[in-house]
């Protein structure tokens, strides 16, 4: 991304700002507002944001991500969100691949950015909301939105649909 690195606010060398991961949640959050999915106060909410954040942060390979270019991935995020695609596996691999990095270059530690983006996919995973069974036999009459069977789901599972689905309404 345009801001990645360690940043301070002051130009002191003082704290390190994590601008990328940052700039990841701030477009997820205004996909997921633009697309009125979710109350924004929702757990369900920050779900989304969450997932989309991630395969922002994770998708910009290049470190180039700036305002301009976001229409230009919008494509690329929906590829990565579709239903039919490995996105935990993919999330998984790409953290690894930039903790790595980070050990390789000589830093030792991870940077901020990485370790919000870790700890952003450890809530995801280890979450469980309550959700319709949408794998449910149908049957036994018309049931209501807070009707009808639910299932404890992986936050992310609930959370990648609806960055999915707010990609494809912004």
């Amino acid at each position: 991304m345009l801001h990645r690195g360690r940043e301070s606010t002051d130009g002191d060398g003082g704290p390190a700002v994590p601008m990328a991961w940052f700039y990841a949640e701030y477009i997820a959050d205004e996909l997921l507002r633009t697309g009125d999915l979710m109350p924004p106060t929702s757990v369900e909410f920050r779900a989304g944001r969450d997932a989309l954040a991630l395969t922002v942060f994770l998708s910009d390979t290049d470190g180039e991500l700036s305002g301009i270019r976001v229409i230009t991935q919008l494509e690329t995020w929906l590829s990565l969100t579709a239903y039919d695609q490995p996105w935990q596996e993919w999330v998984q691999e790409r953290l690894d691949d930039l903790a790595t990095d980070a050990a390789a270059s000589g830093r030792g530690t991870p940077g901020q950015d990485l370790e919000l983006a870790v700890e952003a996919w450890r809530w995801l995973r280890e979450t469980e909301l309550l959700a319709p069974d949408l794998n449910a036999v149908p049957g036994g009459g018309a049931a209501g939105e807070d009707e009808g069977p639910k299932v404890w789901t992986p936050a992310w599972q609930l959370g990648l649909p609806l960055g999915h689905l707010a990609i494809h309404l912004f």
